[in-house]
């Protein structure tokens, strides 16, 4: 049987699945990996771990796949956006903790950046001027990292975000690029030329002989050069919502999805144009095959899934994510609780970094089931700003939102979403559409797929939810949602 195995590098965990053809999983391996904290708004990842992570969970995956008789024909990598490692040339290693995109501690430099080309660099990006993005905490390990500053006077520098980091580790140091979906986050791409901007490079101060070679999602990008692993190709590169959005075959102009993984991330796909939000969406490139390039509008909040891991980790509340379904439906007093999951900032449309999260209308009866389900009722009512945003810039009412990610395991949630945005919500059959989607783009390279409609035809559907709240029990739940965002 020809399969195809993806590589998911996730904010909090990797993965490791190999698909079959009709995009079903055959065995899959997962790591979670560290997350540091050196300091409130700092968050890094130690790149080093994430990647001997990955070489261990593609041992035991190939191990899988060889005893199922299975022939893996070529390599997907799909990742977490805007995280960025400077790394050494010559040996690969990491010169400092990748900064991770929830990481803000650049946000006065980003304010004062915006004051003065904030319209610039958003013409250029398609991005506004925040933490989020790449480039400021490129230039901050440049600026404040001596290892990063030798390596630069040295020309050993090299850096990239965490598709291009695992790709120059996993090739043996042959292969320094960066697909577009990922570059295009980095705030230094010209989403016009789909190239690196010189006077974005000037003004971030960063030298383009440490950038990775720009390429489409769907080429041959290296081999595997990993001792006592086969020399498989690696054919597919693309940012995690990207993945997505075409894991979930949203290859029409209108299509729109939204995943819940540690963030929540709504894009619509708007065609070859190169659409510009009026309501605080972002615009960025959907993926690029055939030398065809599909850009889409995004909405991205920073906080969803990780709400969950909050309540584990740091409360302790709950032993696992999958207990907040049944805890959830336990609530019965939760409509005056409201709970603003803002823990790095507000994303999209709000984009104001300095919020804090809260929680309001607590009182002695107030239990943990309450504190569960109003955690939740938080990510569905940022998806409800998001959704709200995307209809005022396309002038038309969103009528069905596809979803997928780990959250929507959570069958309570995924109702709950449809209730409280109003919408109708249709969950595929396969809600690892992110994994699914780097196989994808390595099948398409290999033969395995001969076209987009190919990869329509797996597309299934699960289940359709329909909203059940009334007009009135809305509105009161908006009503807070936005008295409380006005206060926070």
């Amino acid at each position: 049987m020809h399969a195809i195995l993806a590589i998911d590098q996730g904010t909090t965990s990797t993965r490791v699945i190999v698909f079959s053809k009709t995009g079903d999983i055959l065995c899959q391996h997962q790591k979670e990996h560290r997350q540091i904290y050196p300091q409130s708004g700092w968050v890094e990842h130690d790149a080093e771990e994430i990647f001997n992570n990955t070489v261990s969970l593609l041992k035991a995956a190939l191990q899988d796949a060889q005893l199922q008789g299975i022939h893996i024909k070529s390599i997907g990598i799909t990742n977490q956006r805007e995280t960025i490692v400077c790394f050494d040339k010559q040996t690969g290693a990491p010169l400092h903790n990748a900064l991770v995109w929830q990481d803000t501690r650049t946000e006065q430099a980003c304010q004062k950046l915006h004051r003065k080309h904030g319209i610039e660099i958003q013409q250029k990006t398609g991005l506004p001027v925040n933490p989020y993005f790449s480039a400021s905490k490129l230039k901050w390990l440049m600026e404040n990292v001596q290892a990063v500053q030798t390596a630069k006077s040295e020309k050993r520098l090299l850096c990239g975000t965490m598709e291009c980091y695992l790709l120059y580790r996993l090739t043996g140091g042959q292969s320094h690029k960066s697909d577009v979906t990922n570059a295009c986050r980095t705030q230094l791409l010209n989403i016009h030329t789909l190239k690196w901007d010189p006077e974005l490079l000037e003004l971030f101060k960063i030298p383009s002989a440490i950038l990775p070679q720009v390429t489409s999602n769907s080429e041959e990008f290296g081999h595997l050069n990993i001792a006592k692993l086969p020399p498989l190709p690696i054919y597919g590169m693309i940012g995690d919502q990207q993945a997505a959005l075409f894991g979930q075959a949203c290859f029409k102009q209108g299509y729109i999805k939204s995943t819940y993984g540690t963030g929540c991330f709504v894009m619509l796909n708007t065609g070859q144009n190169v659409t510009t939000s009026e309501n605080g969406l972002l615009t960025t490139v959907g993926y690029q095959v055939n030398n065809q390039t599909c850009y889409a509008l995004e909405g991205s909040v920073f906080i969803a899934g990780a709400v969950v891991q909050w309540l584990r980790d740091q409360l302790g509340l709950i032993h696992h994510a999958k207990e907040t379904e049944a805890l959830a439906k336990e609530s019965l007093d939760a409509d005056d609780l409201c709970f603003i999951p803002a823990f790095t900032g507000l994303g999209a449309p709000h984009w104001q970094s300095a919020v804090k999260a809260s929680i309001s209308g607590m009182t002695l009866s107030t239990t943990k089931a309450d504190l569960v389900r109003a955690a939740l009722d938080g990510v569905c009512l940022q998806t409800y700003d998001l959704i709200s945003a995307f209809e005022e810039d396309a002038k038309t009412k969103v009528e069905k939102l596809k979803v997928d990610g780990g959250m929507t395991h959570n069958s309570w949630f995924s109702q709950r979403l449809a209730d409280l945005v109003n919408i109708t919500v249709e969950k595929p059959k396969m809600v690892e559409t992110t994994a699914l989607g780097a196989a994808y783009m390595a099948g398409l390279k290999c033969g395995l797929y001969q076209s987009l409609d190919d990869i329509e035809r797996n597309n299934q559907v699960e289940q359709t939810l329909t909203p059940q709240m009334t007009t009135s029990q809305l509105f009161k739940k908006y009503s807070l949602w936005q008295k409380s965002l006005e206060k926070a």
